[in-house]
């Protein structure tokens, strides 16, 4: 696998390419400026000859014993720590992986029992001291639009599907999803196991173990701290999320997975078209923004305020259309919603997946755009209170400013 990452404000994007066929031509790739050069025989697309994408970070992993190789304990360091900072501070985070089927997702945030992933490594126990907190786990499966619970154990062979509701203020939940209250990294691994153990997979033309839905390990921390003197609560949740691969569907070799593979293109093609639109809509309000800063600069206040109505009549925000599947309205906070996002794209150094590497790039290149919004999940209460302790703080100093100017024209 290698990776490469963007990273904005509150989002970051990384790709990650794996090897898939040790025979098969590599694409001449610079790990010095994120580039990938499709020149190279046995490319499809003639038409585009040079393309550039920008990245945080650039993990190479196909060969152990390249000077530039990317340990799994690498990736952590750059991403997983930060996850756990983020939430330590109180803020959700997520962390998905998205690419081609057989391109690395699972190894990435699985991993294997001699390469554990991100998600093992996120819960490992040197972690847990930084919450001093409740903490639960949940983990389901997106599988054909229905929601399934990884962790009901045996006491339901056919389980109903899940509900995905949606509260006012925490947004998007799943109804009846069961929790499990997790003290040290020896609990949260073997729940983590147990739901890997229940998801579904299945052998497709392109991939021995393909994984045939989405799967979320959620990890919700409780945090009990004092603030101004007054107890508090700060809840934070961390969503790691496996999704599955894009494929064609190809009947010769899997006539019992085109519905799986339907299903799956489709929500990944709506969050594709959720991811542009979010971008769309962060470019057009940063670009009017700046635009209004100019004239109110330059021109004075009156021409800003007439660019900014102008402006806002002019350019309609597009409708994000999170519910049109099951996986992007659960990732609804996550992606321009109370969320620091981080995404891996995973894409294939193979001459013969040049289409799916180039689409998995440009997916990520409309991702960097996204501006979301993460704030501390603090008690309502709490917060009421202590804005209006500021609040009393400020007008108590607006009174001293006061008094002390009207002592001095007295005085004079």
């Amino acid at each position: 696998p290698q990776s490469n990452a963007v990273k904005t404000p509150e989002l970051t994007l990384h790709s990650r390419h794996t090897s898939s066929a040790g025979r098969q031509k590599l694409l001449h790739h610079d790990l010095c400026d994120g580039r990938l050069d499709g020149r190279s025989e046995g490319l499809t697309d003639s038409r585009e000859k040079f393309l550039e994408f920008g990245f945080d970070f650039c993990y190479w992993s196909v060969d152990p014993a390249a000077p530039n190789y990317a340990s799994q304990e690498e990736v952590f360091q750059d991403l997983g720590v930060c996850v756990l900072s983020g939430a330590s501070e109180g803020y959700n985070v997520c962390l998905f992986a998205y690419g081609q089927t057989g391109s690395g997702k699972t190894y990435t945030m699985m991993g294997t029992p001699d390469s554990i992933g991100l998600t093992p490594r996120i819960c490992q126990v040197s972690h847990w001291h930084l919450f001093l907190a409740e903490s639960a786990s949940f983990f389901l499966e997106i599988y054909n639009e229905r929601v399934r619970d990884l962790l009901r154990g045996a006491e339901q062979k056919k389980p109903a599907p899940l509900r995905v509701r949606e509260h006012p203020e925490k947004g998007p939940y799943v109804q009846g999803l069961s929790q499990h209250v997790v003290t040290d990294y020896k609990q949260a691994v073997d729940l983590l196991e147990e739901g890997i153990a229940n998801r579904i997979t299945a052998a497709t033309h392109v991939h021995d173990a393909s994984s045939r839905s989405h799967a979320i390990f959620t990890i919700q921390y409780t945090q009990a701290i004092l603030e101004n003197n007054l107890p508090s609560e700060i809840v934070s949740k961390i969503n790691l999320v496996d999704l599955a691969g894009s494929e064609r569907a190809d009947p010769q070799y899997c006539r019992d997975r085109i519905t799986e593979g339907a299903n799956i293109n489709k929500s990944l093609v709506t969050l594709g078209i959720v991811i542009s639109a979010l971008a769309q809509n962060s470019q057009m309000f940063s670009s009017s923004q700046s635009i209004n800063s100019v004239l109110s600069e330059g021109e004075g206040s009156t021409v800003g305020s007439q660019s900014s109505s102008l402006s806002g009549s002019g350019r309609r925000q597009c409708f994000i259309p999170y519910r049109d599947s099951v996986l992007t309205w659960l990732l609804k906070d996550s992606l321009g919603g109370n969320s620091k996002t981080i995404m891996i794209a995973t894409v294939s150094p193979s001459s013969s997946s040049y289409n799916e590497t180039l689409s998995t790039l440009r997916y990520a290149a409309h991702a960097r755009n996204i501006v979301n919004k993460p704030r501390v999940n603090e008690d309502a209460n709490v917060r009421l209170i202590r804005e209006l302790r500021e609040e009393i703080d400020r007008l108590k100093s607006m009174l001293l400013s006061f008094e002390m100017v009207s002592d001095f024209n007295s005085s004079t």
